[in-house]
């Protein structure tokens, strides 16, 4: 097998069980592994808040409540007044976006490798601007919103409906995939030392980075709606 079939072989995205329900519901391996971050992200939730108090606070809880302020400052520094009730939100979606782009580090291929999760985390993201849009001036103004500035503008702001959740969700799959593809190929040619420290590289810096450009990018989204 040569290296373009082999490197096909790893894109390939396997079916990781069927449920036996009519024909046979095929999950594949992405959906799985969504799952199980999910649930560690969630589990660990749970355990690091348990048992907080209201005064005299210990480690775990300062450490667990630093932690959070900082991650919704670093959210929250990009949006208006206006936007700060979707910091949750955003800053969720970091969480996901981060553990989904670095547990590559595990030898584990990472969810946003496959087009339909960075499609759908893509089209949440927008619904939620959109929605975010018709809180803030209701319906009539949302629709009027389209013809600003000027009426001219109408048709490019209708296609921006489109191009804002095509941009995320190529960035975001496009960065990732190419990641992987060159990891792939690197522990190929040169097995021993250098995938290590690309590893380093493309698997948690650029998983990290690629996370935060995601949510910066949205957050800019729900910004513009909402003024």
């Amino acid at each position: 097998m040569d290296i373009a079939e082999e490197l096909q072989a790893e894109l390939e995205i396997p079916t990781a069980f069927t449920i036996p329900i009519g024909g046979g519901i095929a999950i594949n391996q992405t959906v799985v592994i969504t799952w199980c971050i999910i649930a560690v992200l969630f589990v660990l939730i749970l355990i690091l808040t348990r048992g907080f108090v209201t005064q005299n606070p210990g480690k775990r809880q300062a450490l667990v409540e630093a932690f959070v302020v900082w991650i919704q400052d670093l959210v929250s520094s990009n949006m208006n007044e206006k936007a700060q009730k979707y910091a949750p939100y955003l800053c969720s979606i970091l969480l996901f976006l981060g553990v989904s782009n670095i547990i590559g580090i595990f030898n584990i291929a990472p969810p946003t490798k496959d087009l339909r999760t960075t499609v759908a985390l893509a089209l949440m993201s927008i619904v939620l601007v959109q929605v975010a849009g018709i809180r803030e001036k209701k319906v009539g103004g949302w629709l009027k919103s389209f013809a600003q500035p000027i009426g001219v503008m109408l048709p490019m702001n209708i296609l921006e409906l489109f191009i804002k959740p095509l941009s995320l969700c190529m960035r975001l799959f496009g960065n990732i995939f190419a990641a992987f593809v060159i990891m792939e190929l690197v522990k190929m040619v040169v097995p021993v030392v250098l995938p290590a420290a690309l590893c380093l590289y493309f698997d948690l810096f650029d998983g990290l980075l690629q996370a935060y450009v995601f949510v910066f990018l949205t957050s800019l989204y729900i910004n513009e709606a909402v003024e």
